[in-house]
């Protein structure tokens, strides 16, 4: 992509940003959604998944899934635009809308605070929490070994996300804010809805959804 477009995306996502509301806006919550994508950068396609599960039993409720084209290549820091399209489109085809969205990826943990948390729950004006597996931005002190451990991750003086040690000596996560929650409600929504595994239910289980979509699709080749 040209340089101009590339600059031009980037503005978009501070937009974007700007309007992610930091502060608990959630209400009360019977239904948590969790969202995954499944895309190889060198595919064309854009897999997307959204388990929604009945709180507090975590039993599933509804599932969609959507298949679209990638309207941009994979771009590291750019992975909003996409991927939300999909998930969008997933979002329209569940037979019940959850409350609160669980979304596999950077919410606020992001250079311009703009990860595909954020992106999805602007877009959809949808509480989100972002769950990531690894790094984007920002540095942290070391974390404990134990279980439930975590610590604030910072970038330029800005604390961004939170390093969480789901289980004993266990590969950290990161949670971060997405829209309409507040960095400690993010926090607690995760270690809620965690059951014994590294990542909490609902990213859990919407990335074996979103793994069958993709399956389904190259299926139908």
């Amino acid at each position: 992509m040209a340089r101009a477009d590339l600059a031009a995306l980037r503005e978009e996502q501070r937009a974007i940003a700007a309007r992610a509301v930091t502060q608990d806006a959630i209400g009360a919550v019977r239904r948590i959604g969790g969202v995954d994508i499944s895309a190889s950068r060198f595919e064309r396609e854009v897999h997307a998944a959204i388990v929604v599960l009945d709180w507090p039993s975590l039993e599933e409720v509804c599932r969609a899934g959507a298949t679209l084209e990638a309207p941009l290549p994979y771009l590291t820091g750019l992975l909003g635009f996409r991927e939300v399209p999909a998930a969008a489109a997933a979002w329209d085809a569940l037979a019940e809308k959850p409350d609160l969205l669980l979304v596999d990826g950077q919410g606020l943990e992001h250079p311009r605070r703009c990860g595909v948390a954020t992106h999805l729950g602007v877009t959809l004006d949808v509480p989100a929490i972002g769950v990531a597996k690894s790094r984007l931005c920002g540095t942290w002190p070391e974390l404990p070994e134990a279980a439930g451990s975590a610590v604030p991750i910072t970038d330029r003086g800005e604390v961004v996300g939170m390093l969480l040690r789901s289980g004993l000596r266990a590969k950290p996560i990161h949670v971060s804010v997405g829209h309409r929650v507040s960095l400690d409600t993010a926090l607690g929504w995760v270690r809620a809805t965690l059951r014994g595994r590294r990542l909490p239910e609902p990213t859990r289980r919407a990335h074996d959804a979103a793994s069958l979509v993709r399956r389904a699709f190259l299926n139908r080749r």
